[in-house]
Formats: C-alpha cells, sequence, structure tokens
C-alpha cells in the first residue's frame, strides 16, 4: 500500500490551486478548505470577512510518485511569493500565501525551497511556513469549482490547467 503525505497550500482563490494540483499525477486527492485561522470551523461568509482563516488545499499525495519539493515547485510557479494578502485581483487576508505542512521531515524541503526562492528573487518571501493548525473544509460548492464551472474565475492561467505533469 502506498505511504500518503499530506500538505497543506494557501495561493490565493483556492479553486485555481485545487484544479491545478489535481493535474500532477501522485496527486491521490486534494480538498479546499479554510486554514490556521480561529479554532472554529468559519462559513464562506466569515472567511470573506476577515475570520482570519486562509483559503487553502489540502493535498494528499504519493512521495513515491512526486516529492514535496516538486510540488513546492509547481506551487511557486502559479503564485507571487511577494505580495501580501493578495493573489491576482483577489485581495485580503484569506488570500494569503501559506506552505502549512505535517510533518517534521517536510520541514527542511520547505526551508532549501523557499530559501532557493528568496535566493533568486533578493529579498524575503511572504510566503508563511507553519505548522497546519486547524482545516475545515469548505462548502460542497467549494469542492472542484472549475470542474463544475469551466469559466470561473481564477487567477491562475488556464494554460497551467493544461501543462503536461
Amino acid at each position: 500500500m502506498a505511504q500518503i503525505e499530506v500538505i497543506y497550500l494557501a495561493g490565493g482563490c483556492f479553486w485555481g490551486v485545487q484544479r491545478y494540483f489535481d493535474g500532477f499525477d501522485g496527486v491521490l486527492r486534494t480538498q479546499v478548505g479554510y486554514a490556521n485561522g480561529p479554532d472554529c470551523a468559519p462559513s464562506y461568509e466569515q472567511v470573506c470577512r476577515d475570520s482570519g482563516h486562509a483559503e487553502t488545499v489540502k493535498i494528499e499525495y504519493d512521495p513515491e510518485r512526486i516529492s514535496t519539493g516538486e510540488l513546492l515547485d509547481a506551487y511557486f510557479l502559479v503564485i507571487d511569493p511577494l505580495s501580501v494578502n493578495r493573489q491576482g485581483h483577489d485581495e485580503g487576508v484569506q488570500y494569503r500565501t501559506g506552505i502549512y505542512y505535517t510533518s517534521e521531515e517536510q520541514i527542511p524541503v520547505i526551508r532549501e525551497k523557499c530559501g532557493a526562492l528568496e535566493q533568486k528573487l533578493g529579498q524575503k518571501i511572504a510566503v508563511e511556513r507553519e505548522p497546519i493548525r486547524n482545516f475545515f473544509p469548505a462548502e460542497d460548492y467549494h469542492q472542484k469549482y472549475l470542474e463544475k464551472n469551466p469559466d470561473g474565475y481564477c487567477h491562475i492561467p488556464a494554460a497551467m490547467f493544461r501543462k503536461k505533469k
């Protein structure tokens, strides 16, 4: 039986981030939700009114098929790592970027990938890096939203969904 690892990535509106990662070989399941805010399950409306949660995608993956490092490399292709509380036209604390880890083994990879990006950019990135404190699944209509609504808004260019992964 395959080992399953989990990481949580916040990269602006979760619709596109989920659609993007669903296309990767080795990603077994994704779920959109609200993470690392107060310890109470918010509604989407509360999140939009600055509940403190980040729109986040829970990614379950097989590390034999895709590594944590490969997931982070792909993540950095679809976010603006210097932007604070904003991705594309979406603005607010719920659109902040973050890498929320679930195991100590993920920490060195996160440090390496973020450090390399900071060195390349010549400045600190605005991506939170911390353990997942809480995650509350979003309402059903948000799950796989861009599959159900292919013309829905997304800050990630549609061409990124068609890249061979």
